[in-house]
């Protein structure tokens, strides 16, 4: 009996990983790509987007865990301005930092997360008006090790972020029509 058990583990243990790095294969470079439509001027959704202080009022992660502590660093609204977060208890700790702006058009921002994970997506926003609304575009990328995509698979991270940041401007909708 003990002869036949363990080899169907081993394959059941084999197709397993064998099915789960193929999936995690295709994880190793995540985008995701969300668009709202925003009933306002452009000049106030760029502000919500280029200033940084302004995150807390559309923050899909602060609102998931308002405890979490903020600082801004370097001169908000510019190239170099960091917005540093430790939350959860201490378990979330990274700093997102605006890399390039386009005047009314682009924010590209850079992720560097250290915890609970260390990771460090982008973010891009692409502002354009559209009759008396402005469509925003948020492009997310993340590139990841195998093995950290072979975890993402097996969590179903990939899912949790597409939430997330659809979650993300929802909130910055609301937030800058309001």
């Amino acid at each position: 009996m003990k002869k036949v058990i363990q080899p169907i583990i081993i394959a059941i243990v084999l197709l397993f990983l064998s099915i789960g790095l193929f999936q995690a294969n295709k994880l190793k470079h995540i985008h995701i790509q969300k668009t709202v439509q925003i009933n306002a001027p452009i000049e106030n959704v760029f502000e919500n987007v280029v200033y940084l202080e302004n995150f807390k009022k559309w923050s899909p992660f602060l609102e998931a865990d308002p405890t979490q502590k903020i600082e801004i660093k370097g001169t908000d609204g510019q190239i170099g301005a960091q917005y540093h977060w430790e939350g959860n208890g201490g378990k979330d700790l990274g700093y997102q930092e605006i890399k390039e702006i386009r005047s009314l058009q682009y924010v590209g921002l850079q992720c560097d997360i250290q915890k609970p994970f260390k990771a460090n997506p982008t973010f891009e926003y692409t502002f354009s008006k559209s009759g008396n609304s402005v469509k925003v575009t948020q492009d997310f990328n993340l590139e990841s090790s195998l093995g950290d995509a072979f975890f993402m698979w097996l969590f179903g991270a990939r899912k949790d972020m597409a939430k997330m940041n659809a979650r993300g401007l929802e909130l910055l909708k609301t937030a800058t029509e309001n």
